[in-house]
Order: C-alpha cells, then structure tokens, then sequence
C-alpha cells in the first residue's frame, strides 16, 4: 500500500486521547507531532508546518478555540487545516468550533471511521485507506479497545 506521508499536529491534553489519535493516524503512514498546550500549538504550526492540525477544545493556558482563532490570524497557519476534537458533543460547542476557524468537527469517543471519514478531505481521499476488510477492521478496533476501552469492537 502507498501512503502518501502527512504532518499531523495533536493537539490534545489527554495522553489515552493522544496515544489513540497517534496510533491511528501512524498505522496509515503519517507523520504526528503532539503537544497538550494551547500556546506551544501555535508555535508548533508555525515551526512545523502541519498538514493538517486536530485541536482538542478545553486545553490549559489557552483553550483550543482561542488557539484556532490565533492560528487564522496569522498568515503562517492560516490555510492549515484545523479539525475540532472534543468531548463537548453539543451543537454549541459545534458552532463555536466552527465560528472560531476549525474546518470539521468529531465528538468524543472517536469512530475511527468517522474520524478517518472526517479527515480524509484535508489530507487528500486518497490518502487514507480504511481497512478493506471485516476482519481487518476488527483487528484495528480490538488493537485500539486496548489502548481505550471505550472505543467499541465492532463485529
């Protein structure tokens, strides 16, 4: 198979959170870079360049949203794409997320289909190859119910 190689920033607080993101996206050949610090994503998007940045919503010193609305200020990042991911499944939080500069937007826990569905667009469709069978599918998902247990295996 042929990955086509991303830079993906992390940002997230959580350490399960980041360890499952990380997980997911390396097992499709991307690069991650992570930090759980509002203020060091900035730096972070302007030092490394990311393809693409997944930005948890509640984060210390700065929350996620301020982050977003400082990255679209700035001329470096602000064309990267940001993808909201947050335990705040509300659809206030959506259009907050939204209304400060995130392109997308996935709920907590994550689908990894739906989080790789939601991703594929700014990474490229072809980019992102979801298992091609049943029995392959299950074998991610029993891999990451370990890394989270509230991550579902599907049967």
């Amino acid at each position: 198979m042929t990955h086509y190689r991303k830079r993906i920033l992390i940002v997230e607080d959580n350490r399960i959170d980041v360890r499952l993101l990380k997980d997911i996206l390396e097992e499709h050949g991307h690069e991650t870079v992570q930090t759980g610090d509002g203020l060091e994503a900035i730096n972070l998007a302007f030092e490394y360049r990311p393809d693409l940045i997944l930005m948890d919503l509640q984060l210390p010193e700065i929350s996620g949203l301020e982050a977003t609305r400082r990255l679209r200020g700035d001329e470096r990042s602000r064309r990267i794409p940001i993808v909201a991911v947050t335990a705040f499944a509300t659809q206030w939080y959506k259009r907050e997320a939204l209304d400060s500069g995130c392109d997308a937007y996935v709920s907590k826990p994550i689908s990894m289909v739906g989080f790789l569905t939601t991703i594929e667009p700014f990474l490229s469709l072809s980019r992102i190859v979801l298992p091609a069978s049943k029995s392959r599918a299950n074998q991610v998902y029993a891999r990451l119910a370990l890394v989270r247990p509230s991550v579902p295996v599907r049967r």
